[in-house]
């Protein structure tokens, strides 16, 4: 700011500058005052008044020191004097000014100092300082000063500041490993975890020896070659980015990431970063070797899964896989079903006892397997019934014819001579049967017309066998009739506790009685789920299941209702609402509610049947998973099903006869089951051997003969009193041991 002058004469404090000069004046953002040589305020302009608070009226007048902070009150003063008496030069203007101030003169920079507000705050500002030269001679002189607020400079120096700590404390603070290296390719810094990582001696990294630090690196390495290889290959393309791993002599291993380093879109350098991962590799190598072992262990279960334990042969299962296969096959190939069961075979059990059924079946199978090639398939379905599977076989009767007459040879089993027979229902692909279940059907009606035929022989399936067939549909006819007159009843069979030694659930079970007897549920049953009358009856018996054990349940929270479900009834969607509304019309809790589905409905593609049991989890219902190792899953699929509770199939308990078996098939179904958080209840358990074998593999429920027949309503009390002391007594039997 040069000198001015303001017309001629003296300005007093009451005074104005001519029109154009106030003009700029009050349009200044800075603030400007015109000081007299005591010191006096003799004019300011509207930014003076905004800056420190006070009005002009106030300042006019005043002391300019008013104005300034402790320390800069004297300095105006005395560089006033200095300026009119020309003893301040631009060199040594700082002096003049106490605690920083320093010349104004025209040219020179402004002066740092400290002002004071209204209300106290003081604040950092820039003075501007030049004489006034009166147009009178011998006239007072004044100093104008123009000053500005540099507080924000403050503010972001302190930002920057701020910014630059948070990067140290981020890059510190992080547990990778830093390392920035600049465009000439020397290191520009490592964070604290660098070192620590790479064991770095930090005089190492005091020599500044890049050379040295990358020998030390390379010497921990497995492969060092690589690393200076991805080193020179990114150097040699700059805007690359790389990540990999380095595996280290002593096993660690660190992830390594690298990016470039741009300013503007230049590249500047390149920031490396490193990872240890080496728990969490260990971790994975775990992993992955746990699952190995647990896939070789489901592989064996799934073997045993679909192996006949007593025969050795493919069960039902393995069989209709390779059935499904065959028919999936190229188009013209032969498939040929032969179905075959022992005549008599019951009178063998009778009269000489299981243990020689048994040796008989397990010789039936070994001659069934020496008829046929050794590619097709021979199975055991249950009981007395088996199986075989021929693909592209040229002659299927002369196997069928094979395979009576081995039968017929005789042998011996306990000093008994043993003269087995069978009747066999061959059927064909070519017979216009081109669907799994057909075949089996056609195959089935072949067998019965055999023995009907006087049995020891085969038959082939022709059309005329379809007697069978108009019996079953008599049969659904009678049970659409019985269903629509509410001729269905419900019975109950107690399952027991091993842990509480009480009966804490009951299933109930469709039974359908016709013309004075019990029409089997395996007769029925199939007939209802073709029908769709599965869904009447099965509602039928949560209605009167949820009604007439309302009042047992309600005694205990810990009693349950176990009710079987079909896949038909799951496929309906609004199965999961229907249950949930019996409930609660009924007064029964969800959670003592338990849905009992075969694994099969696990397979039916559609959506419903998994999205209405997740629904009913979620209210509460268990979910268990009934004849399990009778249908198409293994234990390793059990993890992903919404099932509770896993129920072992009686054909699984039945190989308890003794004892004293080693069945590890048992052992492995229950502990993987509780180790998938899944409780375990045995089905079809007569004897005291199976229900001790069973307590000591920690089976959770037992369900049975040994405690009690299915019974109807009236009799189900009863039938709970009898089940608890026979559980009695089997505990009394155990503790006091074998007499």
């Amino acid at each position: 700011m040069g000198s001015h002058s303001f017309g001629g004469g003296t300005v007093t404090a009451s005074s104005h500058p001519p029109p154009g000069i106030e003009s700029v004046l009050e349009s200044s953002p800075d603030a400007l005052l015109v000081i007299s040589e005591d010191g006096t305020i003799r004019l300011v302009n509207a930014a003076t008044e905004r800056m420190f608070g006070y009005t002009r009226e106030e300042l006019v007048g005043q002391d300019h020191r008013m104005l300034l902070a402790e320390g800069f009150r004297g300095g105006l003063h005395r560089l006033f004097f200095a300026l009119r008496t020309g003893a301040v030069s631009e060199p040594d203007a700082e002096s003049v000014i106490e605690s920083g101030p320093t010349s104004a003169t025209p040219g020179f920079p402004p002066i740092e100092a400290y002002g004071v507000r209204r209300d106290g705050t003081e604040f950092q500002g820039e003075a501007a300082c030049s004489l006034m030269i009166p147009d009178t001679a011998g006239a007072p002189m004044s100093m104008a000063v123009a000053v500005r607020d540099t507080s924000h400079r403050l503010a972001a120096d302190a930002g920057l500041r701020e910014a630059l700590s948070l990067l140290s404390a981020t890059l510190e603070s992080t547990a990778d490993g830093i390392l920035v290296v600049g465009g000439d390719g020397r290191i520009a810094g490592v964070n604290n975890q660098f070192v620590s990582m790479w064991g770095v001696p930090r005089e190492l990294l005091a020599t500044q020896d890049d050379e040295a630090v990358m020998g030390f690196v390379l010497d921990q390495l497995v492969d060092p070659a690589q690393f200076v290889e991805k080193i020179t290959a990114l150097y040699a393309d700059p805007d690359a980015e790389s990540h990999d791993v380095l595996d280290f002599r002593d096993g660690r291993t660190f992830e390594r990431y690298s990016r470039p380093q741009k300013v503007a879109d230049r590249v500047v350098g390149r920031v490396w970063s490193f990872r240890d991962v080496t728990p969490a590799r260990v971790a994975q190598d775990l992993i992955t070797r746990a699952m190995a072992d647990l896939a070789e262990q489901a592989a064996q279960l799934k073997a045993l899964a679909f192996q006949d334990p007593l025969t050795g042969l493919s069960n039902r299962q393995l069989f209709n896989d390779h059935l499904e296969a065959a028919l999936r096959g190229p188009c013209g190939t032969a498939v040929d079903v032969l179905l075959l069961d022992l005549d008599d075979f019951k009178e063998v059990n009778d009269i000489l006892g299981h243990h020689a059924g048994d040796q008989l079946l397990i010789e039936v199978g070994r001659r069934l397997r020496e008829c046929v090639r050794p590619n097709d398939v021979v199975a055991r379905l249950g009981g007395d019934e088996f199986v075989v599977l021929l693909v592209g076989s040229l002659d299927p009767g002369a196997v069928a014819e094979r395979i009576v007459a081995s039968l017929r040879v005789p042998l011996r089993i306990d000093g008994t001579m043993l003269r087995p027979s069978l009747s066999l229902g061959l059927a064909s692909i070519n017979e216009g049967a081109v669907d799994a279940s057909e075949l089996l059907r056609r195959a089935d009606i072949a067998m019965y017309a055999a023995k009907a035929a006087g049995k020891n022989r085969y038959l082939r399936f022709h059309a005329e066998m379809m007697k069978s067939l108009v019996e079953r549909t008599e049969l659904e006819a009678g049970l659409r009739l019985a269903v629509d007159a509410g001729e269905i009843a419900v019975h109950y069979q107690p399952i027991v506790s091993t842990r509480r030694g009480v009966v804490v659930k009951v299933e109930a079970l469709a039974r359908w009685e016709r013309d004075g007897s019990i029409v089997p549920p395996a007769q029925f049953i199939p007939a209802a789920e073709r029908s769709g009358l599965i869904v009447e009856i099965g509602t039928e018996v949560l209605l009167k299941g949820c009604a007439e054990l309302g009042p047992w349940l309600a005694a205990d929270s810990a009693r349950a209702l176990a009710v079987n479900v079909s896949g038909v009834q799951l496929q309906h969607g609004d199965f999961a609402e229907l249950l949930l509304a019996v409930a609660r019309n009924t007064g029964v809790e969800p959670r003592q509610l338990v849905v009992e589905v075969t694994e099969s409905v696990f397979f039916v593609d559609d959506c419903h049947v998994i999205q209405q049991l997740t629904a009913l989890r979620n209210a509460g219902v268990r979910v268990a998973l009934d004849d399990f190792g009778t249908g198409f899953s293994s234990l390793g699929r059990l993890q992903g099903l919404p099932v509770d509770t896993l129920k072992i199939d009686q054909s699984f308990t039945s190989m308890i006869r003794t004892g004293d078996e080693k069945l590890p098939i048992l052992s492995c179904m229950i502990a993987m089951a509780h180790g998938l958080g899944l409780s375990v209840t045995a089905e079809g358990v007569e004897t005291p051997a199976q229900a001790d074998y069973l307590m000591k593999l920690d089976c959770d429920s037992l369900q049975g003969f040994l405690f009690s027949r299915p019974t109807a309503g009236p009799g189900l009390r009863s039938a709970i009193a009898r089940s608890n002391d026979a559980f009695t007594a089997l505990q009394g039997e155990r503790v006091s041991g074998p007499r």
